[in-house]
């Protein structure tokens, strides 16, 4: 039908307009966020951009649904502002004619949401926990910035360099401030370089002196060096020892049931089903009311999208907090928000109305006379 083509070419550009601006907005702060974490030492400020592309692919089921339910209602609305939905009811159809094409441009990002939250969502949480941790097991070495103090791996020793020679693993005016086995060392050099000996690191500093105090010992020993050679620890390359519930595989959620998966599984299903539910809020809902202006609309469908997502989360804490059961929990959301959606869509397409009949059925209050 060219009514049905027209509406669904309407739709996909209003989707892609809006899948632009909202991509650009998240993009954005997720770079303001990881940004921060980098610099906070969470994560490695060469990740960033890695980091950030990881964030965003996992943010886009909740963007992707966020699109689709604006696109739907924007695209109604504008039809009802400019009387085109007078021509579509004008030719017998109602409101419930429009869930076909409506599903039909839909059915395709759905299909890619329900992906994403069930496959993708899960291998970029993963992928960042792969980064976080690796940058946590960084060598000692990896950890020195000039000018600025760095805990080992361990958090046996504090090390400090106030400046490095660019290009080289050489630096000046070194500090190591060691406590280990009820001992303390405090080394400082006038500078300070790397070197492989033995198929292992060492730092080998020039012209300094090494203080070093036993705990409950009064005593203190000095020593001046020309040359000192000093371990440092390799880059751990050891396996992530824990997982998340957000990085495992939805087959492994699905294996192993507990409180914590049926959780995170129920965020991931509500994804896709909350996705299903907002086209048909989009459509029940889509109108246009003069006396409140154009923009009504838009922050209805903002304060309904928010206070879905926010269920969806409370959701979670209370099925892995065992307040609630998971099925229970589904189908009283996202069934309730199904019928919630079903019933108004019905009660616009038939004209249903409620009048309160306050002074019976004529309508008219006759007034009692007192005795």
């Amino acid at each position: 039908m060219l009514f049905h083509s027209s509406i669904r070419k309407e739709l996909a550009r209003s989707f892609g307009a809006t899948l632009v601006v909202l991509v650009t907005v998240v993009v954005t702060m997720t770079l303001i966020r990881t940004l921060g974490e980098a610099g906070r030492g969470i994560f490695n400020p060469a990740d960033v951009m890695i980091i950030m592309g990881y964030i965003v692919l996992a943010d886009m089921p909740t963007i992707l649904s966020m699109c689709l339910f604006l696109s739907v209602l924007s695209v109604l609305t504008r039809m009802f502002r400019d009387s085109e939905m007078v021509i579509w009811f004008g030719s017998g159809r109602g409101l419930t004619a429009l869930i076909k094409p409506l599903f039909l441009f839909a059915w395709p990002i759905l299909v890619v949401i329900a992906v994403l939250a069930f496959l993708i969502l899960p291998w970029s949480f993963g992928r960042i926990e792969d980064l976080r941790d690796r940058y946590e097991k960084r060598g000692d070495i990896a950890r020195i910035e000039p000018g600025k103090f760095q805990e080992s791996a361990n958090g046996e020793r504090v090390f400090f360099i106030e400046k490095d020679a660019a290009g080289t693993q050489a630096g000046s005016n070194v500090f190591i401030a060691t406590h280990k086995n009820d001992k303390e060392t405090i080394t400082s050099a006038r500078s300070g370089r790397i070197e492989i000996i033995n198929n292992e690191k060492f730092l080998v500093l020039e012209n300094g002196q090494r203080l070093e105090k036993t705990a409950n010992k009064p005593d203190l020993t000095v020593a001046v060096f020309k040359t000192y050679a000093a371990q440092v620890d390799a880059d751990d390359q050891s396996a992530r020892s824990f997982v998340p519930y957000s990085a495992k595989s939805t087959l492994e959620l699905l294996s192993t049931p507990s409180k914590a998966h049926w959780a995170e599984l129920s965020w991931r299903a509500g994804l896709a089903l909350a996705a299903i539910n907002l086209v048909v809020i989009g459509l029940a809902t889509a109108g246009v009311n003069p006396r409140v202006g154009r923009t009504a609309n838009l922050g209805f469908a903002f304060m309904a999208f928010i206070v879905y997502f926010n269920l969806l989360i409370l959701g979670k804490s209370w099925i892995e907090s065992g307040q609630v059961q998971f099925g229970v929990y589904l189908l009283s959301l996202h069934g309730g928000a199904l019928a919630i959606g079903l019933l108004w869509l019905a009660k616009r397409h038939n004209n249903w109305g409620w009048r309160p009949r306050f002074f019976g059925q004529s309508g008219r209050h006759t007034p009692k006379e007192n005795p």
